[in-house]
């Protein structure tokens, strides 16, 4: 699952699990039965979970390209100096 995919799998199970909440409380309360409204969402939270947990196609629209070995020996990781930082951790200590 892509970036994109998981930003996209949160909102739609936020999403769900709201609106079965609401649908789940709505039936209950029309029914007035709390074991009938806790089955109902309890419904919606395995929906959810079978159309956002597995790795579905529409998730992983925008694969991440990676880098060859070869082409990532070429561009080393910028590596930190010392210096700089250890003057940055005093500059934000002093604040």
């Amino acid at each position: 699952m892509d970036w994109q995919g998981q930003k996209r799998a949160e909102i739609l199970m936020q999403i769900m699990l709201v609106v079965s909440a609401v649908a789940a409380f709505g039936v209950g309360y029309t029914i007035g039965s709390f074991r009938t409204m806790m089955l109902a969402y309890a419904g919606g939270v395995v929906l959810t979970t079978l159309i956002t947990v597995p790795n579905w196609p529409f998730f992983n629209r925008h694969p991440l390209k990676w880098l060859d070995p070869s082409e990532a020996e070429r561009h080393p990781k910028p590596q930190v100096n010392s210096a700089a930082a250890s003057s940055k951790k005093k500059a934000a200590k002093h604040k």
